[in-house]
């Protein structure tokens, strides 16, 4: 049975990625961070939490099919080609990957939207051309 993630282990996540990112356990200036609507995201800790981390939480408007295909999106793709074939047996192992996987997804990995780019070659791409 998979219950989900959790309102404990989202704010986990949260902290540990503005550690990796800032090497502090706050945010130099405040940072949106955008979520779905599900239930551990909107949780009142949550929210709290974030604020404390220097995040402001923002949130996909309700019944936003463009949105909510872009993050159900890089999920299906972290999950397909990163959880998938990585051994995973504890919560600390997946905090300790999950910032390598989303460089490795910004950095490499092909996206057939971007022509086959990865986010960070396409918008070089961009910025070369404007």
């Amino acid at each position: 049975m998979n219950a989900g993630i959790s309102g404990s282990d989202i704010r986990d996540i949260m902290l540990e990625a503005v550690e990796r990112r800032f090497d502090a356990y706050r945010a130099p200036s405040v940072i949106e961070m955008l979520s779905d609507n599900g239930s551990p995201y909107i949780a009142k800790d949550t929210q709290i939490f974030a604020r404390q981390l220097g995040l402001k939480p923002c949130f996909t408007p309700v019944q936003s099919p463009q949105s909510n295909g872009i993050s159900e999106a890089f999920v299906k793709t972290l999950k397909r080609d990163y959880v998938q074939v990585t051994p995973l047996p504890d919560a600390q192992t997946v905090l300790g990957l999950i910032g390598g996987s989303i460089e490795d997804y910004n950095d490499n990995h092909p996206h057939s939207g971007l022509r086959m780019r990865s986010p960070r070659e396409f918008i070089a791409a961009q910025t070369a051309t404007a």
